[in-house]
């Protein structure tokens, strides 16, 4: 890169957009910006762009990312998360850094692997965007085939379901059915702003306890 990376700051809740990058820099990028960093990136056939979040951006993330986390073990559902992992496919000219992301159908295929190569692995089974007002790329997604993606937005959770190489949205989680999660993790996240994270993440185990019962 003729412009040194580290002298580009990107102020939070802002994004800067290089095009023209080629793979191979790409990499080269990806390597200069390190794994430890705020920074998200987005790469879509030659354009990349690095996005800064806001502090409120990763509150709800930690909280959002914390309520799944409980869902699944309160399901007895195992699980890998991977957080900011950066997830490309060469042969696409695609890749992403979703702010989180879960394996639970794919779990095992992936366990004990550190680098994932998504031309031969499978991608992730539930991505999670939060705060997309900037940075919204469905398409990556799609083309990476991730098969439901999570996109929260000023107090909204919307779920996006694949379908035909298309997301369409849906009221209910392809991961988990019959629960009204769109609501209730909404309701929970609020809950938390006031309640504190411990006693929001109790309250909802039991929901999830209560509502595991019911249907039983």
């Amino acid at each position: 890169m003729l412009l040194e990376l580290k002298r580009i700051y990107v102020p939070p809740g802002q994004r800067v957009l290089l095009r023209d990058v080629t793979w191979q820099e790409l990499e080269s990028i990806l390597e200069e910006l390190g794994e430890h960093r705020a920074a998200r990136i987005a790469y879509d056939k030659g354009i990349l762009e690095i996005m800064a979040p806001l502090p409120e951006h990763e509150d709800n993330k930690e909280i959002i990312s914390d309520l799944v986390k409980a869902l699944l073990e309160e399901l007895d559902i195992e699980f890998r998360c991977l957080g900011s992992t950066t997830f490309k496919n060469q042969l696409m000219a695609q890749g992403i850094e979703p702010d989180q992301c879960f394996y639970i159908k794919n779990e095992l295929t992936i366990r004990g692997k550190k680098r994932l190569d998504l031309t031969v692995d499978p991608p992730p089974d539930l991505a999670l965007e939060i705060d997309i007002t900037s940075r919204t790329h469905p398409n990556i997604y799609q083309s990476l085939k991730v098969p439901e993606l999570w996109r929260f937005e000023k107090e909204k959770l919307q779920i996006n379901i694949l379908q035909d190489g298309h997301y369409i949205e849906s009221q209910e989680s392809l991961n988990f059915p019959g629960l009204p999660l769109i609501e209730v993790i909404t309701q929970y996240l609020e809950q938390s702003r006031t309640a504190g994270r411990n006693a929001t993440l109790k309250a909802f185990r039991f929901w999830v306890q209560q509502s595991r019962q019911q249907k039983n």
